[in-house]
């Protein structure tokens, strides 16, 4: 199954938004880990897991141009998002609430 989150911030957002939580030492605090990160490829990208043996992974991508951090929630066998996506939401608006505008979530 897979599931789109669009995160649109606003313009408090100075650079990336996914840098900003690849850098954030408390991003653990909130069970998920950021596994691999590819400066090298266009608008970078990320892949987040969880560190509770949730099912699942998040596949992050920013554009910078337009201020969208999107994050494509990947399971398999059948597996449910919601818990991976819960703890990724609860990062997002505890952290960077501020620099947020919309949050869209596409099954």
């Amino acid at each position: 199954m897979q599931t789109l989150i669009q995160v649109v911030c606003n313009e408090k957002q100075k650079g990336s938004m996914r840098e900003a939580i690849a850098s954030d030492p408390r991003f653990s605090d909130f069970n998920l880990q950021i596994y691999f990160k590819d400066p090298e490829r266009p608008f970078g990208w990320a892949k987040i897991h969880s560190t509770e043996n949730k099912r699942g992974a998040i596949n992050v991508t920013w554009n910078g141009s337009t201020r969208v951090l999107e994050c494509r929630v990947i399971t398999k066998l059948g597996n449910k998002p919601n818990t991976i996506i819960g703890d990724f939401l609860n990062y997002l608006l505890k952290r960077h609430f501020k620099k947020i505008k919309v949050i869209n979530i596409f099954p």
